[in-house]
């Protein structure tokens, strides 16, 4: 991925939580839960993209049921 498009991707999703966090009238909890989420997603796609992180196709979270199959 060419490092323009990813600072153009940085500066949508940043100019996109400054307008949520300016306009948009939440609850100071959930608007600080709402960052949180969007940085830990964007640290988690940036790791990716520079190869730090193996591809997140391949994680299973089959351990929480078991690895029961269900049909």
């Amino acid at each position: 991925m060419p490092l323009i498009n990813l600072v153009i991707i940085l500066l949508v999703v940043g100019v996109l939580l400054w307008v949520v966090n300016t306009y948009i009238p939440m609850d100071r909890k959930i608007k600080n839960i709402l960052n949180i989420v969007v940085v830990i997603i964007v640290v988690l796609w940036l790791l990716q993209v520079f190869g730090v992180l193996g591809s997140l196709d391949s994680i299973r979270i089959s351990g929480l049921m078991n690895d029961r199959t269900i049909i």
